[in-house]
């Protein structure tokens, strides 16, 4: 009789009759079930969140490994981009004024302001405001003049050697002129670089 033949015959009521070698299978195929769910209840379920913790890291290692690949890969352009930086950086400390050079700087706003044709009513520096690697340096200033003369007196100070901003500018009709004078309000800062043992 044919193996397949067999398989059908059988009765799955009278296990007992049947074949020594379908018996035999059946026992085979209950023992790797049981073998396999126990190996999977004991062993691989007990071990899953060491797998998801493994996955995990190494999800982040492969993400650190690159992004420290992208910067190896530019480090050149970086070093470069570093280079100009500094230089920039030197440039524009070369514009900030010394200890030493504030005094005159002060001056040379105010020269600015009169060389514009304008008349100067308040000119007064306040106190120094430490930042962290710089200091800045306010003026209050208060200008009388026309409105050229105003425009004339902020390129002067934009042409300065040495970085000056101008805040809080405020420009209004003087009350007592007729001729159209021009009052004007600002606070210059100038700005010094505090060396390491000056910032602290």
């Amino acid at each position: 009789m044919n193996f397949f033949e067999q398989l059908r015959k059988l009765d799955a009521n009278d296990i007992g009759r049947w074949p020594l070698l379908f018996r035999a299978l059946l026992i085979g195929i209950l023992f790797v079930a049981v073998v396999g769910g126990g190996t999977y209840v004991w062993v691989v379920r007990s071990q899953l969140p060491d797998l998801d913790r493994a996955e995990k890291k190494e999800l982040e290692l492969k993400t650190t490994f690159e992004a420290k690949q992208r910067k190896a890969a530019n480090f050149d352009a970086y070093k470069a981009q570093l280079d100009d930086m500094q230089r920039s950086f030197g440039a524009m400390l070369r514009q900030l004024p010394g200890k030493t050079e504030v005094p005159n700087l002060l001056v040379d706003i105010s020269q600015t302001g009169l060389a514009a044709g304008l008349e100067e009513q308040l000119f007064q520096p306040s106190p120094e405001v430490r930042r962290d690697f710089y200091a800045e340096l306010p003026i209050r200033i208060r200008l009388l003049g026309t409105y050229h003369e105003l425009g004339s007196f902020v390129s002067g100070i934009a042409a300065l050697p040495r970085i000056v901003t101008l805040h809080d500018l405020s420009i209004t009709p003087e009350a007592k002129s007729a001729t159209g004078q021009l009052v004007l309000d600002v606070t210059a800062k100038t700005y010094r670089y505090l060396d390491e043992d000056t910032a602290q």
